[in-house]
């Protein structure tokens, strides 16, 4: 199979089930910014592959399923209204997240202030992984009843989830949060 195909070339692609559509419209949007948090991810994940510290592998199993969780995000995403889509997700993959976020949260000092996004670079794609999650819900509230209400739930606690695994990485690997500073201090 090529890699290639043409038909693209003249700025439409193809939804689940054929429907073209401009590489603009709002859903290949949506579906497209899943992709990018996913990548993101794996970058955040290869960053902490020769790392090592306690929980490393909780975190490492967790995104292997949310990476696989987000192509089915996506392939919904890219599924025409009235469609059946082949893929969904369940109430238990929220769940599992929630449990997630609690089991980290609990190892991290308490947050008093807003944190600056950096750190290890693995912290640090982490946090850029949470902003294009953040991107990528608001696609998908933008096109409107059409989403699987399951969707928006799994993207927002996802960035959650995605801002935790940031704090828990630097705070494992030595590095400190940097708050907000103002000027009025």
């Amino acid at each position: 199979m090529k890699i290639y195909t043409k038909t693209g070339d003249k700025g439409t692609t193809s939804l689940i089930y054929g429907q073209r559509v401009l590489k603009t419209d709002l859903r290949v949007e949506a579906y497209g910014t899943c992709d990018e948090t996913n990548s993101m991810i794996g970058l955040a994940l290869s960053y902490i592959h020769k790392e090592n510290f306690e929980g490393k592998e909780i975190i490492e199993k967790t995104f292997h399923k949310i990476q696989t969780n987000l192509f089915h995000v996506g392939a919904e995403l890219a599924t025409p209204k009235g469609k059946e889509v082949k893929w969904s997700l369940s109430p238990s993959d929220i769940e599992e997240m929630e449990q997630q976020i609690d089991l980290l949260d609990a190892a991290l000092p308490a947050l008093m202030n807003f944190i600056l996004p950096g750190g290890h670079p693995a912290g640090a794609a982490f946090h850029v992984s949470r902003t294009i999650a953040r991107r990528a819900e608001r696609c998908a509230v933008a096109l409107g009843e059409e989403v699987n209400p399951l969707v928006l739930s799994y993207l927002n606690r996802l960035s959650d989830l995605l801002f935790v695994v940031a704090r828990y990485v630097n705070h494992k690997l030595g590095f400190a949060e940097h708050t907000l500073h103002s000027d009025k201090q």
